[in-house]
C-alpha cells in the first residue's frame, strides 16, 4: 500500500501567502521604527569614546616609564606627574561608564521620539515632562559637547610633543646639507619647558644620540600612536555629540508640534461634540413641538 499524498487547496496557499506578507510587513515597520541617525550617533560615540579611554589609558603608563628612565632620574622629582596621570587615569574610567549610559538613554529617546515609533503604535500624547527632558537632554549635550572640544585640544598637545621629539630625531638622524648644520649634540629635547617635570629635575633634557635612543624604543613608538588614536577618538566623540544635537533638537521640535497638534485636536473634538449635543436637542424640540 502506497501511503497517500497530502494535497494542498487554493485556500491553504492563500492563507500561507497572506502569513508570509504579515511577517514581511511586521519586519518592515519593525525596521522603519529604528532610528537610524540616533543609531548611527550611537556608534560612533562610543567608538571615539573607547578609542580615547583606551588608547589614553595606555598611553599614559607608557609616558611614565619614559619620563622616569630617560628624563628624571630621580623619583621624588615626577611624583607629581605619577599623581596626574593616576588622577586622569581614574577620570578615564569614569567618562567611559558615563558615556555608556549617556549613549544608551539617548539612543532610547531617540526611539520613543521618532515618528516611525508613532506609526507603529498609534497615537500617542505628548506631556509637559516629556517636553522638559527631551530639552534637558539638548542643553545636556550642548554643555558636554563643548566640554569635549576642550578634551579635543587638550589631547593633541601631547601629539604635538611627540612629533617636535620625532622630527628631532629625524633631523639627528638624516641632518640636513648646508654650511650652517647644528651639531647633533646639540640637538637637545627639554621636557621641563612643556611643565611635564619640575625644572631642577636632572637630567631633565635628552641630546643627540641619547635622543635617537628614546625614539627608537618600543614605549615611544607605541605612546606616540596610541596619543594619535586617542585624539582622534576624542575628535570622533565631539562628531558624535554635535550629531546627537542635531537628533535632539528635531525631536524636540517634533514633540512641539506634536503638542501644538493635540491641543488642536482635543480643540476639534470638543467642537465636534458641542456641535452634535446641539443638533440632538434642536432635534429633541422639533420632535416635541411636532407631538
Amino acid at each position: 500500500m502506497k501511503p497517500a499524498l497530502e494535497t494542498t487547496t487554493p485556500e491553504d496557499n492563500r492563507e500561507l501567502s497572506q502569513e508570509s506578507k504579515g511577517c514581511f510587513e511586521c519586519c518592515i515597520k519593525c525596521l522603519g521604527g529604528v532610528p537610524y541617525a540616533s543609531l548611527v550617533a550611537t556608534i560612533l560615540c562610543f567608538s571615539g569614546v573607547a578609542l580615547f579611554c583606551g588608547c589614553g589609558h595606555v598611553a599614559l603608563t607608557k609616558v611614565e616609564r619614559i619620563v622616569h628612565m630617560y628624563f628624571s632620574s630621580n623619583p621624588s622629582d615626577h611624583v607629581m606627574l605619577v599623581d596626574v596621570i593616576q588622577i586622569m587615569q581614574y577620570v578615564i574610567y569614569g567618562v567611559a561608564s558615563f558615556f555608556f549610559l549617556y549613549g544608551i538613554i539617548l539612543l532610547a529617546e531617540g526611539f520613543y521620539t521618532s515618528s516611525a515609533v508613532k506609526e507603529i503604535h498609534g497615537e500617542f500624547k505628548t506631556t509637559a515632562c516629556g517636553r522638559c527632558i527631551s530639552g534637558m537632554f539638548v542643553f545636556l549635550t550642548y554643555l558636554l559637547g563643548i566640554a569635549w572640544l576642550g578634551v579635543f585640544g587638550f589631547s593633541a598637545v601631547p601629539v604635538f610633543i611627540y612629533y617636535n621629539m620625532w622630527s628631532a630625531c629625524q633631523t639627528i638622524i638624516s641632518p640636513p646639507t648646508g654650511n650652517l648644520t647644528t651639531p647633533i649634540d646639540e640637538i637637545c629635547m627639554d621636557v621641563r619647558q612643556f611643565g611635564i617635570i619640575p625644572w631642577n629635575a636632572t637630567p631633565g633634557k635628552a641630546c643627540g644620540s641619547n635622543l635617537t635612543l628614546i625614539c627608537n624604543t618600543s614605549e615611544f613608538d607605541l605612546s606616540y600612536h596610541l596619543f594619535i588614536v586617542a585624539c582622534a577618538g576624542a575628535g570622533a566623540t565631539v562628531i558624535a555629540l554635535i550629531h546627537f544635537l542635531m537628533i535632539l533638537s528635531a525631536n524636540w521640535a517634533y514633540l512641539k508640534d506634536a503638542c501644538k497638534m493635540q491641543i488642536y485636536q482635543d480643540l476639534k473634538t470638543k467642537e465636534e461634540q458641542e456641535l452634535h449635543d446641539i443638533h440632538a436637542s434642536r432635534s429633541k424640540e422639533r420632535l416635541n413641538s411636532y407631538t
